[in-house]
């Protein structure tokens, strides 16, 4: 299927270039992702998700383990092969995922012995938001035992953001970057 918006394309105006530079993380030298460049069509709207997106991404209060948990469960349970691949291939590792529980973000089940106790109530309450929009008392005090007042705020922040990442990615058909790593079947 065709993406059904374009991205812009090189050479960028000064303009475009800073722009796109600024959603890339400090020192990569790699072309901006595919998602930067679409958003860039709307320099504005870009600029304004820009801040709340690397807020959430560099600045955020929650372990960069438990984001990229959260991010890719909440990918995985949109179908967005697009962003849960980016960030399994650019950030799992360093998060500290193991190469047994990249793959269960997307296939497995919150009561999987791979995961910690904190895992396990971070993937229940990515599920049950994703199910419902809503939580149990249950999830809710699980999600407590191990977040803070602030970390919870946050936690759902970051779990709609990355929603309304995958409904952008998944609405337009932006087009997998060619190292991403693959979405698991099953």
């Amino acid at each position: 299927m065709k993406q059904r918006i374009d991205g812009v394309t090189p050479p960028y105006d000064p303009e475009t270039d800073r722009a796109l530079r600024r959603w890339m993380p400090p020192g990569v030298t790699r072309e901006p992702l595919m998602l930067f460049k679409v958003l860039q069509r709307h320099p504005d709207l870009a600029s304004r998700m820009r801040a709340l997106g690397a807020g959430l991404l560099v600045h955020g209060l929650l372990s960069d383990a438990d984001r990229e948990l959260v991010i890719a469960r909440v990918a995985a349970r949109c179908g967005c092969a697009y962003e849960w691949g980016v960030h399994m291939a650019t950030y799992a590792e360093a998060a500290g995922l193991s190469a047994e529980q990249i793959p269960l973000t997307a296939t497995g089940a919150p009561a999987d012995p791979a995961w910690s106790p904190r895992q396990t109530a971070l993937l229940r309450a990515v599920d049950e938001l994703h199910d419902r929009a809503r939580l149990t008392d249950e999830a809710w005090a699980a999600l407590r035992a191990h977040l803070d007042e602030p970390e919870a705020l946050e936690f759902l922040v970051l779990a709609g953001w990355y929603r309304t990442i995958a409904y952008v990615a998944n609405g337009l058909r932006i087009e997998r970057e060619p190292w991403a790593k693959a979405f698991p079947e099953g």
